[in-house]
């Protein structure tokens, strides 16, 4: 009866525990929500502001520029002094993001909020995910890494969701959203403050670095970026130029659907890896590659037949290539890499994926203006499926090297 009555006692801070951890998460779906919110808004700044499909790919490139350098540094800092020395300055960049995006009259203005969305992302991925875990403690690994992982992908696709919905059911297409994402950083802010997040460990070494890899994690590195980094590269075409695409060439003006169709690319990138979570790596890491592949062609159909179900097709394939690529990945660093070290290690598949996906949208932004949407994308699709086809060889040939 002793033991019952103490397991019945046991069950309410289990659930307390768990809930933590959740909280923990908190902070992490509220700046993702930021990073695709100005998603359906391109259209509308390009009409009011006049800028080509070129500048544009360069204003969400100063995004993922943003996010480089907060990884070569967020991750170090947050380890010597602590996560909140990182994560409070990085949720109030955040809201200065949002105050920018709200007033732009130009597009410095976009391209700096774009920059600061890049550098509170690369915090929330590298001390925001972080903090989970350490709230989640060692018996909480697994809850920690879903808890932070659909995070990460759900605010990812809410905010275009909303950012769609909201543009084009009240006043102020480009503030609404934007004064709602601060109100949900504020909350962040007061959970990351209230949090009991252990203090940093201190440490030598440059504060700025590349990340290093082990030796024994280098293959599963390699593996890694060669499938995440086409498949990060075509849902990072689907959020740049996608919506010029669906109004310019299909004729989609609805900024819901741009929006919805962002949140269903995401939610196919979590849902799958929940359904491959027992599978082999070697095999999620090929699914990858073939899911990217095979994502554009009807991205290069729907251009020329017009056709918006092939456009989403092209986006849900992508969306399942990234997520595919990105848990293969880091799947394949946490067998291989040492404990203290794996917070480099997936730094390094980061900024191995998210260089392409910042240099091959942004060519194909400027492409596109000199030959037209459909031709830019077109030549985007090729070398894309190419260098997902690359990957899927490396994967064959390497993933037998892993231990």
């Amino acid at each position: 009866m002793a033991t019952l009555t103490a397991h019945q006692e046991s069950v309410p801070e289990e659930r307390r525990k768990n809930g933590v951890v959740w909280l923990a998460a908190w902070p992490v779906m509220a700046v993702f929500v930021l990073s695709n919110a100005a998603t359906p808004l391109y259209v509308v700044w390009q009409r009011e502001l006049g800028f080509s499909s070129g500048t544009l790919t360069a204003i969400f490139a100063s995004y993922i520029v943003g996010l480089l350098g907060a990884l070569l540094v967020a991750g170090v800092v947050s380890d010597r002094v602590g996560r909140k020395t990182v994560l409070l300055p990085a949720i109030t960049l955040a809201m200065v993001a949002c105050v920018l995006f709200a007033t732009a009259s130009s597009v410095a203005v976009l391209a700096v909020a774009r920059l600061l969305t890049g550098i509170a992302v690369g915090a929330a991925v590298s001390a925001g995910m972080a903090a989970v875990t350490d709230m989640g403690g060692p018996s909480r690994k697994r809850l920690a890494a879903l808890a932070a992982s659909s995070a990460m992908v759900l605010g990812a696709g809410f905010g275009p969701l909303l950012s769609g919905v909201l543009s084009e059911t009240v006043p102020g297409p480009t503030v609404t959203i934007f004064v709602l994402e601060i109100a949900l950083l504020a909350s962040a802010f007061v959970v990351v403050a209230r949090l009991d997040l252990p203090k940093g460990v201190g440490g030598r070494g440059p504060w700025i670095r590349i990340p290093a890899v082990a030796p024994g994690g280098r293959t599963a590195v390699l593996l890694g970026i060669a499938v995440f980094a086409p498949g990060i590269t075509s849902t990072s075409f689907v959020l740049s130029l996608g919506p010029s695409l669906l109004a310019h060439l299909l004729g989609a003006t609805n900024r819901v659907l741009a929006g919805g169709l962002a949140f269903v690319m995401f939610l196919g990138a979590n849902g799958i890896q929940f359904a491959v979570r027992r599978m082999r790596v070697r095999t999620i890491l090929l699914g990858g590659a073939v899911a990217t592949a095979a994502s554009m062609l009807p991205l290069v159909l729907s251009l020329q037949l017009s056709s918006l179900a092939l456009f989403a097709a092209s986006a849900v394939l992508a969306g399942i290539g990234q997520g595919l690529g990105q848990f293969g990945g880091l799947t394949a660093i946490s067998a291989s890499v040492p404990a203290d070290r794996l917070a480099e290690a997936n730094a390094a598949q980061n900024v191995g994926g998210y260089i392409p996906a910042a240099v091959l949208p942004l060519s194909a932004g400027f492409l596109s203006d000199a030959i037209g949407l459909t031709g830019g994308a077109t030549v985007f699709g090729i070398v894309v499926a190419a260098a997902a086809i690359v990957g899927g060889t490396i994967v064959t040939v390497r993933a037998g090297a892993m231990r």
